[in-house]
């Protein structure tokens, strides 16, 4: 009786060791799990500099994918109202398509987003010409603005991860004076926060009016228009514009036309009664430079919903008109009206409207803005 005794014992001994070991095993083999903070991936090389994609992964697992290249927000899932994960941005699969220039997927725009009148400003008693690359006026800071540099990057791994990103635009690159050194800083909280802080600092006055690219659709499918997208936008007036995208210098009521959005609605609602789509500046009800709610935008399909928060006056609109299917994601062309953007900033044209917000940085000044994009489910 002892020697069975000890036999079953000797076997059960063994059997626990295998089982250990198998365990063991399975887990050295197992999918990876998200952990908070930021990797990095080598995403290849432009301009002899290397160009890295960085993922800022929040403790729900939710991940934010930035390129040193042009500042460009790559990527940014979270799970819809069924748990199904998926990117809200719309992003390109590598660093080759990007080189194709496509219309500012993600990019951090400078050094001046949106149009100048013209491609043209005067400053100072000096008269300034610049690219004109949109038609005859210039746009998102001309043939090579920051969205088409390599920045340089260092990683922020703390409670919030962070990535910042340098870069000085030359005194006389793209024909803007002064030597303007900018620091731009993404970061994305537990709560599905994606915050964007931009600074700039330079040796001579120059317009400064920075922003970001994105492209959203909040179903995370581009097989979806973001025409059933529902936006409300704080914004009574807003800045109309004459046949080449320029404002006109007026600043107009929302009420009654098809700009407004002061009451939740679709975005496809009035878009047939706006000459091309929207493409506009919204005059943001603010009294001051606070970060403040400008914007809510969410989609029944997906069950998602983000609010916009800026300290910037405007806000310009665009319902992704110039989408024309030679991009795609995921095997899935890029078509009319698949994406909008939702792009904060200060007015287009404001080196040429004196009426408008100031956007002239002067040496000693310090530009900083703050926008805020949050993802949450209806």
């Amino acid at each position: 009786m002892k020697q069975l005794a000890c036999n079953f014992l000797f076997v059960n001994i063994i059997l626990l060791i295998v089982s250990c070991s198998n365990n063991n095993h399975a887990a050295t083999n197992s999918p990876a799990i998200n952990k908070k903070g930021i990797t990095k991936i080598n995403w290849g090389n432009t301009d002899g500099k290397d160009v890295f994609l960085y993922t800022l992964t929040n403790a729900k697992g939710d991940e934010l994918k930035i390129s040193n290249y042009g500042g460009t927000i790559n990527a940014w899932s979270m799970p819809d109202r069924k748990g199904n994960k998926s990117s809200v941005i719309i992003g390109l699969d590598s660093l080759k398509n990007y080189l194709q220039n496509p219309p500012y997927f993600g990019a951090l725009i400078g050094r001046y987003g949106n149009r100048i009148g013209g491609a043209k400003f005067s400053l100072d008693g000096k008269e300034y010409h610049l690219a004109a690359n949109n038609g005859k006026n210039s746009l998102h800071g001309g043939l090579k603005g920051f969205d088409k540099v390599v920045w340089d990057a260092s990683i922020i791994n703390d409670s919030t991860p962070a990535l910042i990103l340098n870069y000085t635009s030359k005194d006389g690159e793209e024909g803007y004076p002064g030597n303007l050194k900018v620091a731009v800083k993404y970061s994305l909280s537990d709560d599905d926060e994606l915050i964007i802080e931009y600074n700039a600092e330079t040796d001579k006055a120059t317009p400064v009016n920075l922003t970001n690219h994105s492209y959203f659709n909040l179903t995370g499918d581009v097989g979806n228009t973001i025409l059933d997208h529902i936006l409300m936008i704080k914004a009574s007036f807003y800045t109309p514009v004459d046949s080449t995208l320029i404002p006109t210098g007026e600043i107009k009521s929302v009420t009654g036309t098809p700009f407004d959005f002061t009451k939740p609605k679709r975005t496809g609602s009035d878009i047939n009664n706006v000459k091309g789509g929207y493409d506009h500046n919204f005059v943001l009800n603010k009294k001051d430079s606070s970060l403040q709610i400008v914007a809510t935008l969410s989609d029944s399909l997906s069950g998602r919903k983000m609010e916009v928060f800026t300290t910037e006056p405007g806000l310009q609109f665009y319902t992704g008109n110039f989408l024309d299917g030679k991009f795609g994601v995921t095997g899935k062309p890029l078509k009319f009206r698949t994406a909008l953007c939702l792009e904060t900033q200060h007015f287009p044209d404001s080196p040429n409207k004196p009426k408008f917000p100031s956007t002239i940085l002067k040496p000693g000044e310090k530009y900083h803005t703050v926008t805020k994009y949050k993802i949450s489910l209806l």
